[in-house]
């Protein structure tokens, strides 16, 4: 898929692939005006397998990994994942709730997942994530910025500044001069 330039119809990336999470909901606003940036690996530290995709689906098998266990029942998902070699799969529409910051506050209003987009990185706070994945995060950002007017530039966060102690995603391995650079 030419990342370029996407398109966004009926609230998802054009031509990505699509596989449906339950775990969302209707916005009670309706509104979208921030953007959050996460990683994910499963098993933690681990690339490819498809088991990010198993989890926001609620097909994780338990008996898979020792760590798969401990996130059993688990019920969490996310908009969009760009894996290592930039493929993006999209599970929530963008006008839908994705359950993906939990407990989070973004300048004094919590509850983030009311009004944000959540995109997985696969990566982990410390291994650089790919030329693929910026590649495919600024051409998704840039569309997104495009559609939903209420989100702008300075409205773009990561998971760790929205749940400050609770959670370290996109970590330090994230580029975000490199990202914000990009965007133009």
């Amino acid at each position: 898929m030419d990342q370029t330039r996407l398109t966004i119809i009926d609230h998802c990336i054009e031509g990505t692939r699509r596989l449906a999470s339950p775990n969302c909901n209707e916005r009670p606003e309706g509104e979208i005006s921030l953007l959050v940036i996460h990683n994910i690996s499963l098993p933690p530290g681990q690339f490819g397998g498809g088991h990010i995709a198993e989890l926001f689906t609620n097909r994780l098998d338990p008996n898979g990994h020792p760590f798969f266990k401990e996130i059993e029942g688990l019920e969490v998902s996310a908009h969009l994942l760009i894996e290592r070699d930039g493929q993006m799969t999209q599970f929530v529409p963008f006008d839908r709730r994705a359950w993906h910051a939990g407990k989070s506050c973004f300048q004094g209003r919590e509850a983030c997942n009311d009004f944000s987009i959540g995109i997985e990185l696969e990566g982990t706070d410390e291994v650089p994530y790919t030329d693929a994945q910026y590649q495919a995060l600024v051409a998704v950002t840039q569309a997104l910025l495009q559609a939903y007017p209420g989100l702008t530039r300075d409205r773009i966060t990561g998971h760790s500044d929205i749940a400050p102690g609770r959670k370290t995603d996109p970590g330090p391995a994230f580029d975000w001069a490199r990202f914000i650079d990009a965007l133009g």
